[in-house]
């Protein structure tokens, strides 16, 4: 068994070409069936009629609005309980749906 000082360590080639990432394609982003269904639509527009369209997070209006679950579905949030749901605009929405994501994949590891 060698030593630290004699052990020496090899380049082995290992035959496989570089990957070309300058080519590669972002797959379109595709809506889940279940936000586009009549049964979000009519929790939605009935939340949207109660708080008004204004972001919750930063006050922002005269925007798009998005209906954020608080507790993502993914995390097992309730689907069409008002409770669960925050009115944010595009920007408070991505940046809440990034960091969660985060936070999901640091669990994995």
């Amino acid at each position: 068994m060698a030593t630290r000082k004699q052990a020496v360590l090899r380049c082995i080639n290992s035959g496989l070409a570089a990957l070309d990432t300058s080519i590669a394609r972002v797959p379109p982003k595709t809506t889940d069936a279940f936000y586009l269904s009549k049964e979000w639509r009519a929790v939605l527009a009935s939340i949207i009629k109660q708080r008004g369209r204004v972001c919750q997070r930063c006050g922002r209006t005269g925007c798009r609005i998005f209906g954020d679950h608080i507790h993502e579905l993914k995390d097992g949030g309730a689907r069409f309980d008002p409770k669960n749901v925050m009115l944010l605009c595009g920007s408070c929405h991505t940046s809440k749906t990034t960091h969660a994501k985060a936070r999901r994949a640091a669990k994995v590891w």
